[in-house]
């Protein structure tokens, strides 16, 4: 299936639909995720949706017991902390998300490098529900 027009379609609409869509500039190929609409290498316009697999690895990571007032609206608190991670996706670009199904309360068994796999996480009430990007390890 062909991607839509770049500029015709949200990156959280592609999320809402679960599917994991970035960017890529047509004349130099540079990736991104979070889409850009303009190039920092080459300053192009030219861009274009590109699929990414969701597949990737942790690159770095965070458990926090502090979090913002949208995280906190989830759940997370000094009892229940989460895990803020840094993604390296397999197609290259670095991305920011939630880390899944690892214990916060034991980061000595998270591993940099452990394989991970996007996931989507809906919050919010009713017609405030968002998608979020998360991953889980693979």
């Amino acid at each position: 299936m062909s991607a839509p027009a770049f500029n015709k379609v949200s990156y959280d609409q592609f999320l809402s639909q679960h599917r994991l869509m970035g960017s890529r500039c047509v004349r130099d190929g540079s990736l991104f995720l979070p889409p850009r609409a303009i190039c920092p290498r080459d300053f192009s316009a030219e861009m274009e949706w590109v699929a990414f697999s969701g597949r990737g690895k942790l690159a770095a990571f965070s458990v926090i017991y502090i979090g913002t007032a949208a995280m906190i609206a989830a759940g997370y608190d000094r009892q229940n902390p989460y895990c803020a991670a840094i993604i390296e996706l397999e197609e290259g670009p670095r991305v920011s998300a939630q880390l899944l199904d690892v214990d916060v309360l034991r980061p000595e068994t998270i591993h940099i490098g452990m394989p991970v796999q996007a996931d989507y996480i809906e919050r919010g009430p009713g017609e405030q529900e968002r998608t979020y990007l998360a991953f889980r390890p693979a």
